[in-house]
C-alpha cells in the first residue's frame, strides 16, 4: 500500500479501502501533548451514524447551520473534515488497538484528543453543537506500523498546509486564528518529527527517544 494512499490528508480514502469488520500552548488553546480524556470518542452503544455517501466515511459537506455562522466552517472542518482532529483520533485509535499501547500513536492521540476539544470549545462559542466522532470504528489499521508512521508524517505536512488554508478564513476571529495557528504549530514541530522519527525506527518510538523529542 503506498505511503500516499494512507497518509493522513487522505484518511477518508483509508477508511474505504481498510473499514473495520504540545509545547509552550495552554490547554485551552490546543496544547500538542497531555494527558486528555477522549471526548472524541462515542458514548458507549452509541451506532456509529450513517455516512451519507455510502462510502463507509462520513460526508464532509459541512450542514447548513454550520455554514451560515461566520468562523463556523473552519472550525467544523477541522474537527469534522476526513483530514480533521476527529478522523486523526479515530485512525490512532485502530493503530492502538491493533497494535497496542505502542508511541508515539498514543501521546499524539491524546494530543489530537485535546485538540478535539479545543475545536469543540470554538464551535460551542459559536453556537454550533458538535456530534461525536463518526470516524470512530470506520478506519481500521494499516499492517504495518512502519508503513503508518511513513504515511502520517506526510499527513502532518498535509495538516500544517490545512491549517494554513484555514487560518485565512478567520482572520476576523482572534480565538479561532489562536487555536488554528496552536494545532498548526503541534503538527509541525511535534507530531512530524514523532512520526518521521518512527519510520526511521521501524514504526515505533522508546520511551527515550519520545524524550529526547520533548513528548515524555
Amino acid at each position: 500500500m503506498s505511503t500516499a494512499f494512507i497518509r493522513r490528508a487522505g484518511v477518508a480514502a483509508l477508511a474505504v479501502a481498510l473499514l473495520a469488520g504540545c509545547s509552550g500552548t495552554s490547554p485551552d488553546d490546543g496544547d500538542a501533548v497531555g494527558t486528555a480524556t477522549a471526548t472524541s470518542s462515542s458514548a458507549a452503544g452509541e451506532e456509529t451514524p450513517e455516512p451519507s455517501d455510502g462510502s463507509g466515511v462520513p460526508s464532509a459537506e459541512v450542514p447548513a447551520e454550520v455554514s451560515a455562522v461566520p468562523g463556523a466552517t473552519a472550525a467544523w472542518s477541522a474537527l469534522m473534515g476526513p483530514d480533521g482532529e476527529y478522523a486523526a483520533y479515530a485512525a490512532y485509535t485502530a493503530v492502538i488497538d491493533e497494535f497496542g499501547q505502542v508511541e508515539p500513536y498514543v501521546s499524539i492521540r491524546e494530543a489530537e484528543a485535546r485538540h478535539a476539544e479545543a475545536l469543540i470549545r470554538q464551535l460551542d462559542r459559536l453556537g454550533v453543537e458538535v456530534p461525536e466522532n463518526p470516524y470512530l470504528g470506520q478506519i481500521a489499521a494499516p499492517a504495518a506500523l512502519q508503513t503508518a508512521a511513513a504515511a502520517w508524517a506526510d499527513g502532518e505536512v498535509a495538516n500544517v498546509a490545512l491549517y494554513d488554508e484555514l487560518l485565512a478564513q478567520v482572520t476576523d476571529d482572534a480565538a479561532l486564528t489562536r487555536v488554528f495557528t496552536n494545532l498548526r504549530r503541534a503538527s509541525e514541530e511535534m507530531h512530524l518529527p514523532a512520526f518521521s522519527a518512527a519510520a526511521d525506527n521501524g514504526g515505533v518510538l522508546t520511551s527515550e527517544q519520545m524524550a529526547e523529542l520533548g513528548l515524555h
